[in-house]
């Protein structure tokens, strides 16, 4: 039976770092770590409690030790103090080099119970950007790199770019963005429900995982809401403007790249310039699943989630 235990690892001075450990009972495979985006952290990401919706379980199932990760600043990581303050008190909190740290970190702690085994690398959205990063400076550390639904630096529309501009000074970095957003039971999914082409949304997705993945994110929060870090919203900006924070040549991993077509974050430029640039990795895989959401491995398996199980394990192995 697959066993789960939770523990803190110390990240920076001061960084305490939430992981969980889900093993199956004879760990025959590569550690696998998860890594969230800038939304939900990583139990909502990849471990709700319903029957056939755990991203951590499925893959522990197929013989990995999975690991499950929350950078800080999400889920019950330490909270950087810029959360704790007024909202424009503090630039954009959280960047991707404190981000790589942290998964740094994890990949450290994985390696002291894994024999120093490489790890493979499973990041959605921005955490795949994340996961990126830390390949290209450690690719020595990952055996596997996969990235879902996530931006490169390539110059090409954004739709969301609108969201974060002046809409007096359009086309210039924005300055309203503050230290962290705020995220609310309704809010978490307002982009998930316009993703899905059907006015019922229970065809794309099982309301069951909608109230999990709510009470995931939200739980017992007080005034119902939580603060997570808009350091990623920023760096997301510029990155749909050009600007590169990793090269993906210097990637020497075997790597995956998935993106759902109806995904509203990442581009189809994005998964170009990456199957393009990878030119130093072993084995590149770049696929588009039709009719796949930005959360297509939490929608219903015939909805993209099967498709993307399916990919990773086979890669993986």
């Amino acid at each position: 039976m697959t066993s789960r235990t939770d523990h803190m690892v110390p990240s920076d001075p001061g960084i305490e770092l939430f992981v969980r450990e889900v093993l199956p009972p004879t760990p025959t495979k590569s550690p696998v770590l998860l890594v969230h985006g800038g939304g939900p952290g990583g139990i909502a990401s990849f471990d709700l409690p319903v029957p056939g919706y755990s991203v951590a379980g499925d893959i522990a199932d197929a013989g990995h030790p999975v690991y499950v990760m929350d950078v800080r600043g999400w889920g019950t990581s330490t909270i950087p103090a810029a959360l704790e303050s007024p909202v424009d008190a503090c630039p954009p909190a959280v960047t991707s080099e404190e981000a790589v740290r942290d998964i740094g970190a994890v990949i450290g702690w994985i390696g002291q119970r894994r024999a120093d085994a490489p790890v493979a690398l499973v990041g959605w959205a921005t955490g795949g950007h994340w996961c990126g990063m830390y390949a290209a400076r450690h690719t020595d550390r990952v055996g596997h790199l996969v990235m879902l639904n996530s931006l490169y630096g390539v110059a090409a529309p954004w739709p969301l770019a609108s969201a974060f501009e002046d809409p007096d000074r359009p086309g210039e970095i924005p300055m309203g963005i503050g230290a962290y957003r705020k995220l609310t039971r309704d809010n978490i999914v307002a982009s998930w429900d316009r993703a899905i082409p059907d006015q019922d949304k229970s065809v794309w997705r099982d309301p069951s995982v909608t109230a999990a993945f709510q009470d995931a994110v939200i739980g017992e929060a007080p005034g119902g809401e939580v603060r997570v870090p808009a350091g990623f919203q920023l760096e997301s900006y510029l990155m749909a403007r050009g600007l590169r924070y990793w090269d993906a040549r210097d990637v020497r991993t075997p790597t995956l790249v998935i993106r759902g077509d109806l995904d509203h974050w990442s581009r189809p430029e994005d998964l170009i310039a990456l199957q393009r640039e990878l030119i130093n990795a072993p084995k590149v895989t770049a696929l588009t699943i039709v009719g796949g959401t930005h959360y297509l491995f939490l929608d219903r398996p015939e909805r993209g989630r099967a498709r993307f199980l399916r990919e990773v394990l086979a890669f993986l192995s």
